[in-house]
């Protein structure tokens, strides 16, 4: 099964300046684990030390956010994973 994320600009030169990664896995979790697999640095981009995706994360699956479910959500053949980053503050 092959998902593609859309590498978000402002982590390009974390990838090479690659924009979109095909990856595998039955999950988002699963697809964030072959995506770190192949870019390590991303990581601590996308995870806190203790290993849960960081807070200012969205994640969208074809263009629908999978929150609260985000790491668990079922993705299948085909599906375009996006990541956003939350702007915080006031």
């Amino acid at each position: 099964m092959s998902v593609e994320i859309n590498i978000p600009t402002f982590l390009q030169h974390l990838t090479s300046d690659v924009k979109v990664v095909d990856v595998k896995g039955r999950t988002v979790g699963e697809c964030f684990a072959d995506l770190i697999k192949k870019y390590p640095q991303l990581k601590a981009r996308l995870y806190t030390k203790r290993g849960r995706l960081l807070k200012s994360l969205n994640v969208f699956v074809n263009g629908e956010s999978v929150y609260p479910e985000t790491l668990t959500k079922p993705v299948n053949d085909g599906d375009i994973i996006q990541i956003v980053y939350v702007v915080i503050g006031g």
